[in-house]
């Protein structure tokens, strides 16, 4: 046997070893040196630690306590309530009356009425302003909708029956509404529930089924509040009053004015123009004198002066009668004046310089290689008339053409991208029959299967007949857009390269080249543009915080003030005054460039309450914040991985689109509600047709329209196939002969010549 099978235990087991030897490597007590400025170290750190933590807390305690004290402090604003009933059956005339007897502190007064808007509670420590919104008014719940601090939903149970329990509280009026305030960003909300029995019982099952109801239409963490009886109200205003107010962000980055009370002023240099004073009290930011504002219903405007006046709402009774005894309730405290050099100009439109584009001299050998470089470009390829050198590099050669004809290559063909010439999609431009200027500025007349006039602007030329049919003609091409999208029939009486000379050709449209600032019409430059809009916008918000720290220029966010508004038409002042019977009127506050025109993109989807066909290029009313203007959209969809989006020609239900217009500039994120006038009726109000959000300012966005060119096999062999119906004469084949062909089901191929004469 080989060697020995003696087992040999390790050196490090601590079972074979001695105490000693397993303490050996450890150091004594004696040997250990801790010195204290160490110890002290260590215990240094911990207390910085712990004493930052507490400055922390500190810190943001005085934080909640500044805010609830500014919240229901005398420096606020007065809180906004504003009571939306969710069905025609509530009565909110006698819940406001029971409201505001509350806050006037006299419980037995059915109503109240006071010279200001805002009522100031000692009882409650509270200012507020209570509206009203008028039910099936859909514009003044929306404004009320912008503006208010707190919504409480008024429902009520008297249209419950036993027999039926279909029946709801809350009727089609008050489902739009909803949809619309959630839209905009609810606020903080409530519910408040009126009619309900004496009887305990009763009274609890009508309110558990209210509540069931209404689960579904409200977050979870709404609160229900019988509303009834004084007792009721007053433990409601009570938790009102130290509740914590939640706003949506893009409120609380402007800052806007309620106007409580409107005056005009005939202006002397202009008799055609006046200026409208609005008091009330300034919102969420300070408001510069420089500053421009955006009167709802009216548009944008300049300040020619802000007055800060003593507020005539306050807290302290001792300091209201001493207010209310003198001559002037509403006495001026400070005179703001626009500076001229800092204020802000009101421009719509840039003013392209002409001159932008032009050179020094070139040099003799900057003129030469130019000439041949020319030379050169002659030598590579035949253009067309009128072809820019970017439009030269899609069209393809003679020779760049597989099986081309002799006598066909000299003929016009469509223009075609020369590195990819295997799929259709796309195309544009190239006949030398037409003047391209002309052409690339009047889009109207090459594309009349998307002409979407208004009928705003033809229905006094137009009997109901010639209505109805047009509607009619809408909602056929809006169901043939959906069943066969992109998909056009080739006209019989125009040919096919003059109808569509402006399209192109492209084999993919996610990788080919498209140029954006190509073929712009001299108008596009009068638009305003940014580098990097999302940097803009950075430091346009930060300019804004540093602006509130110039207390000489602005003024401060609660204070009651009145602006002089300056350069309104006669007729728009006349109509702001009639419209502030019904609406409260608001002016904010507009950030730096919110004046200058771009091009807008929306995020749009159709609303579920809208029913008819929506076309691209039709007029709408957009809503976008508290912003209003009319315009035209365009939509498109969304390419995540490409930067070319298609055009479509209507906006389908159940899907987002991207709608793009010309628009004052505004900074995300903003709601948008668009509304539509029916065509039918010219004296019904607006209805709402799609909801969205701002998405980018961005006029460089490439949309493309895309159209396919159909048409039916007669004959079909294993290499070859006879097609019909696609093109009408000989001329319009040779033309499309660089497109390739392509079927339902994948299979490719290229036209060869034309058969017969048809």
């Amino acid at each position: 046997m080989g060697g020995s099978k003696v087992q040999f235990n390790k050196a490090h087991k601590t079972r074979f070893a001695s105490k000693s030897s397993r303490n050996i490597h450890k150091l004594s007590t004696k040997d250990k040196k801790i010195s204290k400025p160490d110890r002290n170290v260590l215990k240094g750190a911990k207390a910085v630690r712990l004493q930052r933590n507490r400055m922390m807390r500190e810190q943001k305690k005085a934080a909640v306590l500044k805010e609830k004290r500014a919240i229901s402090g005398s420096l606020s604003p007065p809180r906004i309530i504003v009571l939306f009933g969710l069905s025609g059956s509530v009565n909110l005339n006698t819940l406001e009356d029971d409201i505001l007897s509350l806050l006037h502190g006299d419980e037995n007064c059915p109503s109240y009425s006071s010279p200001f808007p805002t009522i100031a509670s000692a009882k409650y420590k509270l200012r507020a302003t209570v509206m009203k919104a008028p039910h099936g008014d859909l514009l003044a719940c929306m404004e009320m909708a912008k503006l208010a601090d707190l919504i409480a939903f008024v429902a009520s149970p008297n249209g419950f029956s036993e027999d039926n329990d279909a029946d709801r509280c809350i009727d089609s009026f008050g489902l739009q509404c909803l949809s619309v305030f959630r839209t905009l960003g609810l606020p903080s909300t409530v519910v408040l529930i009126r009619d309900l029995p004496d009887d305990l019982k009763r009274k609890n099952e009508l309110k558990k089924m209210c509540m069931s109801m209404l689960s579904s239409e409200f977050p979870e963490d709404i609160k229900y509040y019988p509303a009834d009886k004084i007792d009721e109200l007053h433990k409601f205003l009570s938790l009102f009053k130290d509740q914590r107010i939640t706003l949506p962000h893009w409120r609380q980055e402007r800052c806007y004015l309620v106007a409580e009370k409107i005056d005009d002023i005939p202006d002397i240099r202009d008799s055609e123009t006046h200026t409208v004073v609005l008091s009330g009290y300034i919102r969420e930011h300070h408001l510069s004198v420089n500053q421009l504002v955006h009167i709802s219903g009216a548009g944008d405007f300049q300040l020619s002066k802000i007055e800060i006046l003593s507020d005539p709402c306050l807290l302290n009774a001792e300091k209201r009668v001493d207010v209310m005894d003198t001559e002037n309730s509403t006495q001026v405290v400070r005179v703001l004046t626009p500076d001229p050099l800092k204020q802000e100009d009101l421009i719509f439109e840039n003013v392209p310089d002409l001159l932008a584009g032009e050179q020094t001299w070139p040099t003799e050998a900057e003129m030469a290689d130019a000439e041949r470089d020319r030379e050169k470009k002659k030598k590579l390829k035949k253009v067309l008339q009128g072809v820019s050198e970017y439009q030269a590099a899609w069209i393809v050669d003679d020779s760049d053409v597989e099986n081309s004809d002799s006598d066909e290559g000299e003929s016009d063909g469509m223009v075609l991208d020369d590195e990819e010439i295997n799929f259709p999609g796309q195309k544009s431009d190239g006949n030398s029959e037409f003047d391209h200027d002309g052409a690339s500025l009047n889009l109207r007349d090459s594309d009349e299967e998307t002409e979407t006039c208004s009928m705003t602007t033809e229905d006094d030329n137009l009997t109901k007949e010639q209505m109805k049919e047009q509607i009619q003609k809408i909602k056929d091409q809006h169901s043939d857009d959906k069943e066969f999208p992109d998909e056009v029939d080739t006209p019989l009486d125009v040919a096919a390269r003059k109808r569509f000379a402006k399209y192109r050709g492209v084999k993919s449209f996610r990788t080919s080249t498209w140029d954006p600032k190509e073929s712009l019409p001299p108008d596009y430059a009068r638009i305003f543009s940014f580098d990097n809009f999302t940097r803009t916008q950075k430091h346009v918000l930060a300019r804004v915080r540093d602006s509130e720290k110039d207390i000489d220029e602005c003024v401060p966010a609660g204070s009651y003030a009145k602006l002089y508004v300056k350069g309104l038409k006669v007729d728009v002042a006349s109509k702001l005054r009639a419209s502030a019977e019904r609406a409260p009127v608001i002016a904010s506050g507009l950030l730096q460039h919110e004046s200058k025109i771009s091009v807008l993109h929306f995020s749009v989807r159709k609303h579920e309450t809208y029913d008819e066909p929506i076309k691209s290029k039709e007029e709408f009313i957009f809503h976008v914040g508290f912003r209003q203007f009319i315009s035209r959209p365009v939509f498109s969809s969304d390419s995540v991985n490409s930067n070319k989006h298609k055009m479509e020609r209507f906006l389908h239900e159940g899907c987002f689109s991207v709608a793009s217009i010309y628009a004052p500039i505004c900074f995300p994120s903003l709601p948008l509600v668009a509304l539509k006038c029916r065509p039918d009726s010219s004296d019904a109000p607006p209805v709402i047709a799609a909801v969205g959000s701002l998405r980018s300012v961005d006029p460089d966005r490439i949309v493309l329209k895309k159209i396919i060119l159909t048409g039916y096999p007669q004959r079909v062999s294993k290499s070859k196939a006879r097609v019909r119906y696609m093109f009408h004469n000989r001329e319009d084949v040779k033309w499309f002969k660089p497109v390739e062909l392509w079927t339902k089901h994948g299979r490719r191929g290229r036209i060869k010549e034309p058969v017969g004469t048809h």
